[in-house]
């Protein structure tokens, strides 16, 4: 399934925490790419991840409570 990450709309992001989250949820994402798109998230951009469909439903969950917001694409 892929991910399309809009923005984090907390008021004070935890990046490191982020970027551990993205690194878990995706295929095939390591902990330097994280940090780079945990960085370009936060900035405003849109960040496209692809997540395991098995994972899927923790994935969501996870991306919510850090105030992810997400739209799925595929």
């Amino acid at each position: 399934m892929k991910l399309n990450l809009i923005s984090c709309y907390a008021q004070r992001p935890d990046k490191r925490a982020i970027a551990h989250c993205i690194m878990e949820i995706s295929t095939s994402i390591n902990a330097s790419l994280a940090h780079e798109l945990t960085d370009i998230l936060l900035e405003g951009d849109a960040v496209d991840i692809e997540v395991n469909d098995k994972n899927s439903g923790s994935a969501l969950r996870a991306l919510r409570k850090l105030d992810i917001d997400y739209e799925i694409l595929e």
